[in-house]
């Protein structure tokens, strides 16, 4: 199965963080939601998946299968909820995908990346700056490097450039 980490970073390399001071770009969103429809699915953490439904409607994508990575998250109406990064991709084949994108938050994609489980990635580097965020890690306790092949670099409009590399695994 082909798994593409789907991100967006701030411009100085953070994982961006939304909010009201700064909310996702509609850009970026639309981007996502294209990528959701061509896989058929997303996987997600709890937290995340819980902010993109804000106040519980029907979600981001429509239909298409969502999986949700939690060690203490119950079950959630039309959602899928696993434990670990491996039973999220083994449901997805179970259910005859081919690709399974993983659209965050940074704590999923640090553990698919820090398992080698992803074979592209795609960042949307938006236009703003952050004093303080998250980082997107291979391995959060040593200096590892791991060389990647960009495969495509547009801008997205709004301020967006989205960069996509192939891992090698």
């Amino acid at each position: 199965m082909k798994t593409i980490l789907w991100a967006t970073l701030s411009a100085n390399g953070n994982y961006a963080q939304s909010g009201p001071d700064n909310p996702p770009k509609k850009e970026a969103l639309h981007d996502f939601a294209t990528h959701a429809k061509a896989a058929g699915n997303f996987i997600v953490g709890r937290r995340t998946f819980e902010g993109m439904r804000g106040n519980g409607g029907p979600g981001p994508v429509g239909e298409v299968d969502i999986v949700i990575v939690s060690r203490n998250a119950s079950d959630i109406p039309g959602v899928t909820v696993v434990r670990s990064p491996e039973e999220a991709l083994n449901h997805l084949r179970q259910k005859g995908h081919h690709t399974a994108l993983i659209s965050g938050g940074a704590d999923i994609h640090n553990s698919f990346l820090s398992q080698n489980l992803v074979d592209e990635v795609i960042f949307n580097v938006a236009p703003v700056m952050e004093g303080k965020g998250l980082n997107i890690l291979i391995d959060k306790d040593n200096y590892l490097y791991k060389h990647v092949e960009l495969l495509n670099c547009k801008p997205l409009g709004g301020g967006i450039v989205q960069l996509r590399y192939a891992i090698h695994r």
